[in-house]
């Protein structure tokens, strides 16, 4: 399954799919729960310090993930600070957008798969100069996030 992105990839500011093997298949919703029971340390101080500097440009604070399991989504409502667009039992598709730039995340789940797929357009220059170091520490913490739900469904 290709998973839900705002553009064509050429189009994208950035673009990132990860995925794991699971022992048993997962629903999206259910992924979503897995990967956010358990938030990484520092996580919290990343988007306090994200808010602070980006509410000065005018961007919404978003507060973080809150580790609230979800018993049921559906479009329209909202994940912590992500609107939910899609919610269907293997997709799952999130997004936050602004006037600097748009962000959706898809959770999808095939089989025994299941993958987080990033995708981000910029509007404007603080858009470009926001995502130069959150490309690279998003995909550094969604790699650790997945990497953790493999070891916790393995345990």
């Amino acid at each position: 399954m290709t998973a839900p992105m705002l553009a064509d990839p050429a189009r994208l500011a950035f673009h990132d799919v990860q995925s794991i093997a699971l022992p048993r298949p997962l629903g999206a919703l259910e992924a979503w729960n897995l990967v956010m029971a358990d938030p990484l340390p520092g996580l919290g101080l990343a988007f306090r310090l994200r808010d602070a500097i980006s509410s000065r440009f005018g961007v919404r604070r978003i507060g973080g993930f809150s580790g609230r399991r979800a018993e049921k989504v559906a479009a329209g409502k909202r994940l912590d600070f992500f609107l939910v667009e899609v919610s269907e039992p293997e997709v799952l598709v999130l997004t936050e957008r602004d006037r600097h730039l748009d962000v959706m995340t898809s959770i999808t789940t095939t089989g025994q798969r299941l993958a987080i797929t990033s995708s981000v357009i910029t509007h404007n220059a603080f858009g470009r100069v926001y995502m130069l170091p959150v490309a690279p520490a998003h995909r550094w913490i969604v790699r650790r996030m997945l990497a953790r739900v493999a070891r916790r469904l393995a345990a």
